[in-house]
């Protein structure tokens, strides 16, 4: 394992340098840019579609799945760890300036996922099953016609989905359960492999369903304990803020309290990778499950898109992180990390109620993302090796016992493996995602411009 981490930091040193980081950022600055500003544009109509869209019933008849139950499927795989351990790692290593830079990368981010969205609904395809298929693998390969670049990130993903949508969630699930109740990681475990595989035998339909009550239900629930925590201290909010913006440009170190290790570099790199590691924008996983939605246009779903980082990372991780700062946790337990930081700012607030709305969150969070990235996983598996069932059964098989493995692992150094591991699959993942995206901004820009013209002209509401 010691050989195998060394070789995973140097490929980390690498996909996750400054160059990528400049890609990831540069690549949502440019598609901002060229596409009009799609996050303020669509900002309004991004509510109305997205709340418009609730309790409606769609038919099937271009997708699988309607198009609030794919954005529901994909916030299930994005609102997971890394809105809650994930945010308080960041700040543990960068500082308040890790805060600044999470929602820089969120906000172009915002632009990111919208273009990839688009993309995979309109280079979509059905498989052998009559399933739509889509993501940036089908992209490239029809796009760009690149299919080794194609295969090369199904490859990526495959692997990428046992880590940060399996390993780290069950792992995670367990945690947060025994901190708030006490109840053993194999118990979790065994608990979690059941649930899931009821749920992911039932394919897209299946994870949809649940995800679309699941997914509301679980965000209502945090967010609630998270403003409570946040507003008690709600005098500090400014300060919080203000120290986010300072320490983001001038030397953390600086600071009242500062922790060994802080830098402006440590502040930038970790709050951008934790930040697509909760959002995912960059790294073209959510858009396979988009690519099932029943949609008029592409652009339409991409929409969806939008508003999925911003509730993710712009709602949601900014909460965690303010719950962190104004509560002085940060500085008051400098060996805290992850979700045990969170929540010790949560029972400073609500005590064991405190640690029973963050355990239960957390474990919300962690299993809506082993379904959504049930999806993605078997995607990725299938576009190398085929929708056979042999191929799909043993997939779900396989998925199940990495669950139980990461569940009943424990924390300490095991949960810190697995998280560099999967930084790193994220960094191979987003780089021919960029590429897509990239190669492909003049494709983006005319789906935009089509979109906006049928609208205009009343073909489109």
């Amino acid at each position: 394992m010691e050989a195998v981490m060394r070789i995973n930091g140097i490929v980390n040193g690498f996909v996750w340098g400054p160059w990528t980081l400049t890609l990831l950022v540069g690549t949502g600055i440019y598609l901002t840019v060229i596409l009009g500003v799609p996050q303020i544009r669509y900002f309004g109509f991004m509510f109305k579609e997205v709340f418009g869209s609730l309790g409606k019933k769609q038919g099937k008849t271009e997708g699988s799945i309607s198009s609030f139950a794919a954005l529901a499927t994909a916030l299930a795989s994005t609102v997971g760890t890394g809105n809650i351990a994930g945010v308080a790692t960041a700040l543990h290593l960068g500082g308040p300036g890790a805060l600044f830079w999470m929602l820089v990368s969120a906000v172009f981010g915002m632009t990111t996922k919208f273009a990839e969205v688009t993309l995979a609904v309109h280079f979509r395809e059905k498989d052998e099953g009559g399933q739509w298929r889509g993501g940036t693998m089908y992209v490239l390969e029809k796009g760009t016609g690149q299919k080794w670049l194609a295969w090369a990130f199904a490859f990526f993903a495959s692997f990428a989905s046992f880590g940060i949508g399996n390993a780290i969630q069950a792992n995670s699930t367990a945690e947060g359960l025994s901190l708030g109740f006490g109840i053993p990681h194999l118990a979790t475990g065994i608990v979690l492999a059941i649930l899931t595989a009821a749920v992911i035998m039932g394919g897209i339909s299946g994870i949809a369903k649940v995800t679309t009550y699941l997914v509301p239900f679980m965000a209502v629930f945090y967010i609630i304990g998270a403003v409570i925590t946040v507003g008690v201290h709600g005098a500090n909010i400014p300060d919080a803020f203000a120290s986010a913006m300072k320490y983001a440009f001038s030397d953390p170190m600086a600071m009242p309290g500062a922790i060994a290790g802080w830098s402006i570099k440590a502040a930038l790199t970790r709050g951008i990778a934790r930040g697509v590691f909760s959002n995912e924008a960059g790294l073209g996983s959510a858009p396979m499950v988009h690519a099932a939605a029943t949609v008029d246009h592409p652009v339409r779903q991409g929409v969806y898109g939008l508003f999925e980082v911003f509730t993710d990372t712009i709602v949601i991780c900014t909460l965690t992180a303010l719950a962190i700062l104004t509560s002085g946790t940060l500085i008051a337990e400098p060996t805290l990390t992850g979700a045990q930081l969170s929540l010790s700012a949560f029972q400073l607030v609500l005590g064991q109620t405190g640690v029973m709305i963050l355990s239960v969150g957390l474990a919300l969070f962690s299993f809506s993302t082993i379904l959504g990235w049930y999806w993605y996983g078997e995607t990725s598996v299938t576009y190398i090796l085929g929708h056979s069932k042999p191929v799909v059964n043993g997939f779900k098989i396989l998925w199940i016992v990495v669950l139980l493995v990461g569940a009943s692992g424990g924390g300490g150094k095991f949960l810190s493996n697995i998280w560099d591991m999967s930084d790193t699959m994220n960094g191979l993942m987003a780089i021919p995602n960029l590429v897509a995206l990239l190669w492909l901004s003049s494709e983006i820009k005319k789906l935009v411009n089509d979109f906006d013209d049928k609208r205009r002209k009343g073909a489109l509401k």
